[in-house]
């Protein structure tokens, strides 16, 4: 087996989606090592499970934010001096720049919680459910400086039944998340992910 593939993540909240990547390199399944975890809030749940899991682990603030003029080169440089090979964006709730994607060209990596191109922002879960589709999903994608709008690496489908509510829409499109996220970042691992000259993705054989 190859070397691990050395990975950063960025969250802002309960960090479920970090403790998927956690468990299934815990379990074997997953060939990488998480080299550090950076919050943009102190309060973030994930930060404890970064702890439990032994993974360092930094917190930002919103007047860290507010008061430098580039957060993204310190995050960048702070991903560089672990030796992180791809940035795993998982529910980070800020928009990335310059600094951080010129650092990582096509390795900055996020993940939507619908099927992109629709229902892009912050509130996608709620819009889709909002208009009523009878499909959403959830998308993983190359960030770029355009929300929401990086070359997509994996898209998963989800019909949405009648009776549900936006809780249940929601619990449905995380065990998505859990499962779809820890897979691509196999891919990654596996050298399997090309961007080509037309920004679109293409995924090779195992």
């Amino acid at each position: 087996m190859s070397e691990p593939l050395k990975i950063g993540v960025l969250i802002s909240g309960s960090g479920t989606n970090l403790q998927a990547i956690i468990d299934r390199i815990n379990d074997g399944s997953l060939n990488a090592s998480v080299e550090l975890v950076i919050s943009s809030r102190p309060d973030a749940y994930g930060l404890k499970r970064a702890e439990a899991a032994g993974v360092e682990a930094f917190t930002l603030s919103k007047e860290f934010y507010k008061e430098n003029d580039d957060p993204d080169e310190f995050i960048a440089r702070m991903f560089r001096a672990r030796g992180c090979e791809y940035i795993i964006m998982a529910g980070y709730m800020r928009m990335v720049h310059a600094s951080l994607l010129d650092a990582f060209p096509n390795r900055v990596v996020n993940l939507h919680p619908a099927l992109l191109p629709s229902f892009r922002g912050a509130h996608a879960i709620q819009d889709a459910f909002d208009r009523g589709v009878k499909v959403t999903g959830v998308t993983v994608h190359f960030a770029n400086e355009e929300y929401d709008k990086g070359p997509i690496i994996a898209q998963r489908a989800l019909a949405v039944e009648e009776g549900w509510d936006v809780d249940t829409l929601e619990a449905h499109i995380h065990e998505i998340e859990h499962e779809l996220y820890p897979e691509v970042i196999g891919w990654l691992a596996d050298g399997r992910v090309r961007v080509r000259e037309n920004n679109t993705v293409a995924i090779d054989p195992a």
